[in-house]
């Protein structure tokens, strides 16, 4: 079984080939040019660096986010296009999903600074905090425990994240967690873990997690991709906020027209 995966929850985002349960080639995106110059380009030549044709191809695999609006329709919108186009599968994966599997079983986590007591790595029982950078100071943020989703995706600022987190170790992974790390060392101590590396691509990841769902029996068409929006895109955002200023406009230019009307207050 073949299994073709993208990633584009971040700028740098990755895609991957895995043949069975091994991954042929996973590689990183080319950050100096958009996602849309990119794809479907990078994908083409992953595939002809493999030797294989894109009808060959079983399953295909897109992130669902959370991450970057435009990303992950530039991402989604590629991938739906292949597998509409070759008639298979289309699956989903989360990339807090990714990036929880990557640190509890993939390449594990970055020693304690020199002179620090207590064991290098995280043990099973610690929890994996997922940060994706969200901008304007914010990440998107999700904890998990024993393989499983303990708090759900939101949106926040570090600092109020990290005080829920306190007094159990703790496995920082993701870009999030690359930016914001010192500020995590400084509030959690020698609670805090890294993975190593800390933001690591997860394409070849979420092949696995999509090969376990096709085996499972998932077969979902290309238009049923659900994406996570934690946070509401900015267009939105901007669109609401200019309808607010021309709401509060018109209603300050009729209280005035009323009070021309009525003559001056008296007091």
């Amino acid at each position: 079984m073949l299994i073709l995966s993208l990633d584009t929850t971040t700028r740098a985002g990755s895609s991957a080939l895995m043949r069975d349960e091994h991954v042929l080639r996973e590689q990183a995106s080319d950050t100096s040019r958009e996602q849309a110059e990119r794809l479907p380009g990078e994908l083409a030549a992953l595939l002809e660096g493999q030797s294989v044709a894109l009808r060959d191809v079983d399953v295909f695999a897109v992130a669902t986010g959370p991450g970057s609006f435009t990303g992950l329709r530039v991402g989604i919108a590629t991938m739906q296009g292949l597998a509409m186009a070759t008639g298979k599968p289309l699956i989903g994966v989360s990339a807090f999903d990714a990036l929880a599997t990557l640190a509890r079983v993939g390449r594990g986590l970055t020693p304690r600074r020199a002179g620090r007591e207590g064991p290098p790595y995280a043990r099973g029982s610690d929890r994996i905090a997922t940060w994706i950078d969200a901008w304007r100071g914010e990440v998107f943020a999700a904890v998990y425990q024993d393989g499983r989703e303990v708090e759900p995706p939101a949106v926040a600022r570090p600092e109020h994240l990290l005080g829920r987190l306190t007094g159990q170790a703790t496995a920082f992974t993701g870009d999030g967690a690359v930016l914001y790390q010192e500020l995590i060392r400084a509030t959690l101590g020698d609670h805090s873990r890294f993975t190593d590396p800390v933001n690591p691509p997860l394409a070849g990841t979420m092949a696995r997690l999509a090969g376990e769902a096709f085996r499972a029996g998932q077969r979902p068409p290309p238009h049923d991709i659900r994406t996570i929006y934690v946070r509401r895109p900015d267009a939105e955002l901007a669109r609401d906020a200019a309808r607010a200023f021309t709401t509060r406009a018109a209603d300050t230019a009729d209280e005035t027209d009323t009070a021309d009307r009525n003559g001056p207050r008296r007091v």
